[in-house]
């Protein structure tokens, strides 16, 4: 029965016909490679980690939506608060945005691969993530006022209409109907109307009127009274029995010309006829003064109202709407009203700054992988080779410079070698000289005692 049992079990295949796992394995050509690209993934080296391909797609997935939230968040911004541009120009200022946003995150990515199999991940992350969550909350609070739009636009809505009201109330308190002044009070300093008209600024008027009509009616009685005694005075003087009779003719004394003459001269430089004219001009300006307080009420009145609107409505007008600090005041006011609002704003905001956040946070939740360690390896490779190659390149140098030296010193040698001969020669050439004269000279001595 032995010999009947099969040699492999039934389920199993024979170990020759089982495949083993090549690795590297091929390199994927597909759509992928592209996203896995976007975060600096190295094809050639998770060729041998195959396995981590579909995290790493998914990873660049989550890096190419956080940058197109971004565009849309930027999009929508700019559609909010500047709703005055051009769709054209929004398009291209979310399109730069979406690739701002885009780079950063792909260099947050990309610069911790390998980092973490040697480093810290708290360490390594921790910077990114905090830079990531900034980012964040950049790109999500324009979402969020999208999400609360109604809301905030009511809010701001009640909020300006309660500033309005309160303008206009101060406006009135300030501005009473009877034209009283209230200069003495502070907080009416920038509520103050300049409404022409009013009962108490037209009886100031009659009361300054008044004073400079007595004092003026005071120094013309005054001038009056002295011309009056200068023409009395005239007039005694010139009086009949004061006449002169010279040959049946009738002549005036010259006191009565002296007299004449003075009254005439005080009545033209004491310019009576100006004062008395000015004098006039006042009695008939406080005549008018005080025929219009009589229906200064009934026309003051609509004129500060009509005041009041205009100002009310340049108030209502310089009100922001669209603010982007407006409409976070607006958003804080709806957050805070009640506890539930407050929790589902806090709740939406801190799923707006994880989603942004993702690409920092999913390094740190996934934390070192197979191809940190084989990217690690190739770095520690990379830094053995570069110092093998320079060893190689100080020892190629050394050696060279041993050469350099070895040529330099025996071509020394052979220069000084050259010098000591040339020495030589021109030494026994000098020794040739002196003994070939030292002869001719023996040899005409020689010569001569013969002779």
């Amino acid at each position: 029965m032995a010999t009947d049992l099969p040699v492999h079990p039934a389920d199993r295949a024979p170990l020759s016909e089982m495949t083993v796992p090549f690795r590297p394995e091929r390199s994927d050509t597909g759509p992928a490679v592209r996203l896995r690209r976007v975060i600096g993934i190295r094809e050639d080296v998770l060729d041998w980690v195959p396995e981590e391909r579909p995290r790493y797609t998914w990873y660049g997935v989550i890096v190419v939506n956080t940058a197109l939230l971004a565009g849309v968040s930027m999009a929508v911004a700019l559609a909010t608060i500047r709703p005055d541009l051009p769709l054209p120009a929004v398009i291209v200022v979310a399109v730069v945005w979406l690739w701002l946003i885009l780079a950063l995150d792909s260099w947050l990515v990309s610069s911790t691969h390998g980092t973490l199999a040697a480093k810290s991940p708290l360490r390594v992350l921790l910077p990114r993530l905090a830079l990531s969550v900034l980012l964040g909350i950049f790109i999500a609070e324009p979402l969020l006022f999208q999400i609360f739009d109604r809301e905030i636009r009511q809010e701001i809505a009640v909020g300006n209409e309660r500033q309005v009201a309160d303008y206009r109330g101060m406006l009135v308190s300030c501005n009473p109907t009877d034209g009283e002044r209230t200069t003495d009070r502070p907080e009416c300093g920038e509520y103050q109307l300049k409404v022409p008209g009013s009962p108490v600024e037209l009886g100031e008027q009659i009361k300054s009127n008044t004073a400079r009509t007595k004092a003026m009616r005071t120094q013309v009685d005054g001038i009056n009274k002295t011309l009056n005694g200068k023409m009395a005075t005239e007039q005694r003087e010139c009086a009949r029995d004061k006449w002169i009779w010279w040959g049946g003719y009738a002549d005036v004394s010259q006191t009565c010309e002296r007299a004449r003459e003075d009254s005439s001269a005080y009545r033209t430089t004491s310019e009576i006829k100006k004062y008395e004219s000015d004098l006039a001009a006042l009695v008939a300006a406080g005549h008018t003064l005080a025929g219009k307080k009589d229906t200064a009420a009934d026309a003051y009145q609509p004129a500060l109202q009509r005041a009041i609107d205009d100002k009310t409505r340049q108030r209502e007008t310089d009100l922001d709407d669209d603010g982007i600090l407006t409409r976070a005041h607006a958003l804080k006011a709806v957050a805070w009203s009640d506890w539930y609002a407050g929790s589902v704003a806090l709740v939406l905001h801190l799923l707006l700054l994880v989603v942004d956040a993702m690409p920092i946070l999913a390094k740190l939740m996934s934390g070192s992988t197979t191809y940190d360690r084989l990217v690690t390896a190739r770095f520690e490779a990379s830094r053995r080779l570069h110092a093998d190659d320079l060893q190689v390149q100080h020892a190629c140098a050394t050696m060279e410079h041993e050469v350099q030296r070895h040529r330099s010193k025996l071509d020394t040698t052979d220069r000084m070698q050259h010098l000591e001969h040339d020495y030589r020669l021109a030494h026994a050439e000098r020794a040739l000289r002196f003994r070939t004269e030292l002869d001719a000279r023996t040899a005409r001595i020689l010569e001569e005692r013969g002779d």
